[in-house]
């Protein structure tokens, strides 16, 4: 009994341990199941989200470019481009802006979930979206966070201080938004700036 009762001993010790292996295994185990979990829920709840999309209209390039602010963040537009991916039926729009001396710029790209392909389109990246997992290395870091409502992945390079975010609004659009030398918060207030929700 004493033996039994010493082995227990010892394995709780080493499963409370945070840099052994066996726990770490644990760890990533339970994330990878949790992770698989909402994206069966993602799944289920996607299904009735695309029958509904499949039924709207996407906006025209007319609509897109209506929308399409003439500055962001003190930064003016120097470039766009408005149905893009038309050929496949997926209404889109990206955009770039630039400071004076264009030592930082902000391009974004939206696409449409509505209409039959848009929502097929949209699918891979909400299933994306339904992770949760941070990592980060000396070169950077990229992680999913919740932020006005809307679950992002946030990826940041440190040598040159780029960042990209991606996220979808309202369930309908896909926004991809980089940030040449501007950090996470500075490419966060330059979305913030989009007004997404005139897009509905």
């Amino acid at each position: 009994m004493k033996k039994v009762l010493l082995a227990i001993c010892a394995l709780a010790i080493c499963y409370s341990c945070k840099d052994n292996p066996v726990s770490k295994k644990i760890k990533e185990t339970r994330d990878n199941v949790s992770n698989t979990t909402k994206a069966v829920k993602e799944m289920n709840k996607m299904g009735d989200d695309i029958k509904e999309l499949q039924k709207m209209e996407p906006l025209t390039n007319e609509e897109f470019k209506e929308w399409l602010p003439d500055e962001v963040d003190g930064m003016k537009r120097i470039a766009y481009k408005a149905g893009q991916a038309s050929y496949m039926k997926i209404a889109s729009i990206e955009a770039t802006y630039a400071n004076e001396d264009k030592s930082k710029k902000f391009k974004f790209q939206v696409i449409d979930g509505a209409g039959q392909m848009g929502a097929s389109a949209t699918a891979g990246m909400r299933m994306m979206l339904s992770q949760d997992f941070e990592e980060e290395d000396e070169y950077k870091t990229r992680r999913t966070v919740k932020k006005n409502g809307n679950k992002a992945i946030e990826e940041y390079k440190k040598n040159n201080n780029n960042s990209e975010i991606q996220l979808m609004e309202d369930g309908r659009f896909y926004i991809k938004a980089n940030g040449t030398n501007m950090d996470i918060d500075e490419t966060w207030d330059a979305i913030d700036e989009l007004d997404l929700d005139d897009l509905v």
